[in-house]
């Protein structure tokens, strides 16, 4: 079934796909000083894309102009680097802290690297931001990874849900981007809520999650 989970949205790339991920990319990066532009472009290219894509994100982006810059800056912080269960690296969830994660890492920066892609020394490839801006770039393979790792978007996005945290609205906007879960994905999204990743603390270096707030966006050197 793994090989199908892979194989299934390669023909299903829409003209839109690579508009909203790149608006969900900047969207879910550290809010700085390029926020309120981020905001007002989500504004202007939101229209083009699908209700079930649209309204979330813009939802979300309704929230980020009322609340500033700063206060939801520390929101941020709060929800992503202080709460383990709203991590946004996406191998954490498959694999935790363990060997397995160092070498998902090492797979996705091959991929990247394959694509012309350099990451900057702050930016960790499993980093939604990350991923959804190089799926913006290369949308078949950028939707591959995207399936690969359905179980621990979908886990990120309950959790945002139970937080309450603004942050579920573009994590509802992801999901809209990809295909519907299968059978398979359930049980592992269900799976993960139940047991949560493998704990083995050993063989991340040099991928340790680097501390905030560092510009997870955009910035690197592609």
């Amino acid at each position: 079934m793994r090989n199908k989970l892979k194989l299934r949205p390669a023909h299903r790339v829409q003209p839109w796909h690579p508009y909203a991920w790149q608006l969900q990319s900047l969207l879910l990066g550290y809010p700085d000083e390029d926020q309120p532009g981020h905001l007002s472009l989500a504004r202007r290219a939101a229209p083009a894309l699908p209700a079930e894509v649209r309204e979330p994100l813009l939802r979300f982006v309704g929230h980020a102009e009322d609340t500033g810059t700063e206060a939801l800056a520390a929101a941020y912080v709060a929800t992503f680097d202080h709460r383990k269960r709203c991590c946004p690296y996406l191998t954490y969830y498959a694999h935790g802290d363990t060997r397995k994660r160092g070498v998902a890492l090492v797979r996705l920066k091959q991929i990247y690297a394959t694509a012309g892609w350099r990451l900057t020394d702050d930016e960790l490839p499993d980093h939604l931001a990350v991923v959804l801006e190089f799926a913006a770039t290369d949308p078949d393979t950028g939707l591959r990874l995207l399936t690969e790792h359905r179980a621990g978007l979908e886990l990120l996005r309950l959790a945002l849900h139970d937080d309450h945290s603004p942050w579920a609205d573009l994590l509802n906007s992801v999901s809209a981007t990809l295909p519907a879960l299968a059978g398979d994905e359930r049980k592992a999204v269900a799976r993960l809520a139940a047991e949560g990743p493998p704990g083995e603390e050993v063989g991340l270096d040099p991928y340790a999650p680097p501390q905030y707030p560092p510009d997870l966006s955009t910035g690197g050197s592609r």
